[in-house]
């Protein structure tokens, strides 16, 4: 009797099929990947995209970190914005868009679950910690179909550990009394898996008032079956934050003590608890055609007291903001190998959203006075329903040539109620948003690859005050078209070394910075970013091995609408560092002692739409670690970071609460040197 193929082994199967060998591919690997989890029965990324980057488990579950999302600084091209605020810790982002918040670009998925909240923002990311991701996929450009919302310049999806049979943990003490515990477990026998995992992680922080505790709990449960051909499992997470924030500080209050917190700061706080559940199913109905199902949850509160500037005349600078979530989704893919030359893909998505987010204003004092409101500034209950479908196709006409057209279209729904008044707007018909890519890979060898990719994307406004909730009648509010094109070429320079080079460009169409936390919502105009992308990873010898990533990218308007009477064009978007470069060595000296160095850099960034308060926020960062196995299960890891005792800061331009004669750019600065002991179990 002929055995059936797994999913995960059809994937594969077609995977090569399509691409030969590794090499033809335009996918760099940083580390050692094993993909056992994900979508298995769908085509995998790394063959049918380009410009794709995937980090693996060892380059990762050895870091300490105050937040999962600093990981993902370790690749290239990828911007760190570093609040820390307490629970409002930074995020990552790429291909020119900020994280900011204002344009939030990125598509954030968590085991191939959509994971963005309804700004686009990042937090269910926290949820992750280091010992638990197996890999990290960054997928740069306009030209994947598979997702629609935020999915503007490109996306990260994280996955998780799942099946295997291990017992692993990791207890961390370091400085700002930082002390962390991180356990996984996982075991699998008979075709049923189960992965579980705890964090518990307590830190008084580097800055004064910033005391942050949160936990996080995870399991998975998955079922495969004898023959191999039904994949079915359980995902569940529930996390908790509660963290103290020591707010922004002025130039003179830097000056004086960079890890202070200002006593207006002394009542600021934050309390988060998110949840994400599940499901996943994976059935390989005939030998040619598999299907791929997710069912998802995902719910967030959020209650952050938080005070912004010191002036005195207004409520505005003081506030407490809360946010309720709960985002339901289905997401449904169909893979049909209709024979050696070709493959297709189609699928489609729902998600709906239920939110409500509340923001108040408080009278000034020294410090916050959170008691009593002085003003309701939002109370808002809104819904956002996303229908998207897709297709592509994965032709080989030969052994050199990939070619892969797709077209994907989306269409949106929903209302907004003021909660005050019972007044109800429904969502702006934005139509169905057609999105046509298409992607060439030409390999003449094994050892070279050119590329190119072109490709649409969208952008709508979210929130709950935005101006895409209006009266009926009112006049209509176009998606902003985000239009992309690639040219790249991957080579190896020698067996051990391989490069990769790529120039891009990305215009939009009536660009919008939007930040619904604060309702603030301004019309950039027309779009220009572009950039170049090179990447080199070495061994030079079989313990020493480097890598190194240098992005140089600009983000300008160049057209369209003005600020108030001066017109944008010609500048800048704020918050857009000119160039972003890594560095990285690991020398295994024996084989129980091994040493590592991680660099990074930002160039400086405007702070302000005008380009007129200077350039602010570069830095060059290093951090080093030793590795010594003490046994066969037991390791110690001593890592010191920002080794150099570098001073730098996230900042940014405030320009909402003062009167404009006092406008001014405010600072949060990154932590100084530290050192952590680690001390590691694997079994």
């Amino acid at each position: 009797m002929q055995q059936k193929l797994k999913p995960s082994r059809l994937a594969w199967l077609i995977a090569l099929a399509l691409s030969g060998v590794q090499a033809q591919e335009s996918t760099v690997v940083l580390g050692e990947v094993t993909v056992n989890s994900g979508n298995a029965g769908s085509l995998p990324t790394r063959s049918i995209l380009t410009s794709v980057d995937v980090m693996g488990a060892e380059r990762v579950q050895d870091k300490n970190v105050m937040n999962s999302w600093e990981l993902i600084g370790q690749m290239p091209g990828v911007q760190l914005t570093e609040f820390r605020l307490g629970a409002e810790s930074g995020k990552p982002s790429f291909r020119a868009f900020n994280g900011e918040g204002y344009i939030n670009g990125i598509k954030l998925l968590i085991d191939g679950v959509p994971s963005n909240i309804n700004s686009g923002n990042m937090r269910y990311l926290d949820m992750i910690f280091p010992l638990d991701i197996d890999y990290v996929e960054v997928v740069r450009g306009t030209n994947d179909p598979r997702y629609g919302l935020h999915n503007i310049g490109g996306n990260i999806n994280v996955a998780t550990r799942q099946g295997g049979n291990y017992t692993d943990a990791r207890v961390t003490v370091g400085s700002f009394n930082t002390q962390e515990v991180q356990a996984a477990l996982g075991r699998e026998s008979g075709g049923f898996a189960q992965n579980y995992f705890v964090a518990k992680q307590d830190s008084d922080g580097y800055r004064d008032h910033s005391r942050s505790e949160k936990y996080s709990i995870g399991g998975k449960w998955f079922y495969t079956s004898d023959a191999g051909d039904l994949k079915a499992g359980l995902i569940a997470r529930t996390y908790n934050h509660e963290a103290k924030s020591p707010g922004y500080m002025t130039a003179s209050e830097l000056a004086a003590d960079r890890w202070q917190s200002a006593t207006r700061n002394a009542n600021d706080h934050d309390s988060r608890d998110m949840q994400q559940l599940s499901g996943h199913l994976d059935f390989q109905i005939s030998q040619n055609l598999a299907y791929s199902s997710k069912l998802y949850y995902n719910g967030i509160e959020d209650d952050r007291y938080v005070t912004y500037s010191n002036w005195s005349g207004s409520t505005l600078p003081r506030q407490r903001r809360l946010w309720n979530e709960e985002h339901m989704g289905w997401i449904n893919t169909l893979t049909w190998q209709a024979s050696k030359m070709i493959a297709i893909e189609g699928g489609f998505n729902y998600e709906h959203q239920n939110n409500r987010y509340r923001r108040y204003r408080y009278a000034y004092s020294e410090p916050t006075n959170f008691s009593t409101p002085a003003a309701t500034a939002n109370d808002e209950s809104y819904t956002l329903d996303n229908f998207g479908a897709y297709v592509q196709a994965v032709i080989k006409p030969s052994e050199s040539w990939k070619i892969v057209p797709a077209i994907r279209i989306d269409t949106f729904k929903g209302h907004t109620t003021y909660n005050a008044t019972g007044q109800t707007y429904p969502l702006q018909d934005y139509d169905w948003i057609n999105q046509p890519k298409l992607s060439i890979v030409y390999s003449p060898s094994p050892a070279f690859s050119v590329y190119g990719n072109w490709g649409r994307t969208f952008q709508i406004v979210t929130g709950s005050k935005s101006p895409t909730y209006v009266a009926t009648g009112t006049a209509e509010i176009k998606p902003s078209i985000n239009t992309g094109i690639e040219l790249g070429t991957k080579f190896r320079l020698t067996e051990r070394t391989e490069t990769r080079i790529a120039l891009w460009q990305q215009d939009a169409t009536a660009e919008v910075a939007n930040l619904p936390s604060a309702n603030a919502t301004q019309n950039l105009g027309e779009t220009r970013r572009k950039g170049i992308d090179f990447q080199i990873t070495t061994h030079l010898t079989d313990k020493f091995k480097m890598w190194f990533s240098h992005a140089y990218q600009e983000a300008k308007i160049v057209g369209g609408y003005a600020s108030g009477s001066t017109s944008l064009v010609g500048k800048e978007v704020f918050a857009t560092p000119r160039h972003i470069t890594n560095i990285g060595m690991d020398y295994q000296a024996t084989e129980s002692l091994r040493f590592d160095l991680q660099g990074r850099a930002q160039g400086s960034y405007y702070i302000d739409d005008q380009n007129a308060q200077g350039k602010y926020g570069g830095y060059v960062l290093f951090d080093g670690g030793v590795h010594y196995a003490l046994t066969k299960n037991f390791g110690i890891d001593l890592q010191v970071k920002n080794m150099f005792d570098r001073k730098y800061e996230y900042v940014w331009y405030d320009n909402f609460f003062y009167p404009a004669s006092s406008y001014q750019p405010m600072f949060s600065p990154g932590a100084g040197r530290s050192f952590y002991a680690s001390l590691n179990l694997k079994m």
